[in-house]
Order: structure tokens, then sequence, then C-alpha cells
């Protein structure tokens, strides 16, 4: 009984509040070391935005423009049945869709959300690029964007 108290009185208010501290660092440490970064494609982080405007040049200026303006006629299905590339400037939709979806779009393709029989000429570039490089990507988009559409977007 005597040991059972000695425990039980090891558990005081400091104890619990240190090992709350703990959890929590670890949880931040995980965080910023597994995750690379962070979720989310923060435009006005000037280093995640420099990151994503060169991913993006190495990557997505070919098919959707060095200035976001997209394929001609990307409305328009082509011959094969695909889409051109739509703009991401703010005269495209891009800006419609939440942070999540466009990083799931371009992580896993657009077959995830249009159905695998979608077809596309985007690959799913979750085996290409890390996440803090779509994120980047995302923020750079963003950054592009006139204040008012960036507001509409972020409420989405």
């Amino acid at each position: 009984m005597n040991r059972l108290r000695s425990r039980t009185r090891m558990l005081r208010p400091a104890s619990v509040a240190g090992l709350a501290a703990t959890v929590v660092v670890a949880g931040v440490a995980w965080y910023v070391v597994v995750d690379a970064g962070g979720r989310g494609a923060d435009a006005t982080d000037p280093e995640l935005v420099a990151l994503g405007a060169a991913v993006y040049e190495q990557h997505c200026a070919a098919c959707h423009g060095r200035e976001l303006e997209g394929e001609p006629d990307w409305r328009r299905r082509k011959a094969d049945g695909t889409l051109p590339a739509p703009p991401h400037d703010a005269t495209g939709h891009t800006w419609h869709h939440s942070d999540e979806l466009l990083f799931r779009l371009t992580r896993d393709s657009l077959g995830v959300i249009a159905g695998e029989d979608y077809r596309t000429t985007m690959p799913a570039y979750g085996g290409i690029l890390s996440d803090r490089e779509i994120w980047s990507v995302l923020a750079y988009i963003k950054s592009r964007w006139p204040a008012d559409i960036q507001k509409v977007q972020a409420e989405r």
C-alpha cells in the first residue's frame, strides 16, 4: 500500500505538465522534420515561393506556360480526348479549388477526383516531387494571383 501511495505522489501536476510539454515538443519536431516544412501553400513565404518558382519552371511550365497562361483552347478537348493544360493564372480555374484538393490533384493525378478512367496527360507527381516541392509550386502559383483572388481561394 505504501508503494502505491509513493507512486501516486510521483504524478504531481509538475510531472504531468512536463510530460505534456514533451509530447508537444515531440509533435512539433515530427511536423518540422518528417513533414519537411509543413503543409500548405503559403504564398507569403518567400523561401517556399522561390522553391516553387524553380520547381514550376522545371516540371510545369512546358505545359502550363512560363507565365501560368496554359495552353490555347484549354477548355476544348483535343482529338485524343484529353484537355489542354489549363492556365494557373487568374484567368483559369485553379483558384476555384482548395489547397488540399490542388495538392491531391498534383500528387495523385486527376484520376483521384474524376475517376481512374479519366484521360489526362498530366502525370501524378507524387513519385516525382516531394510533398514540400508540390506545396511550394502551389505557393508560387498563388503568389502570382491578385490579392482579391488569393482571398477568395483562401476561403475555400
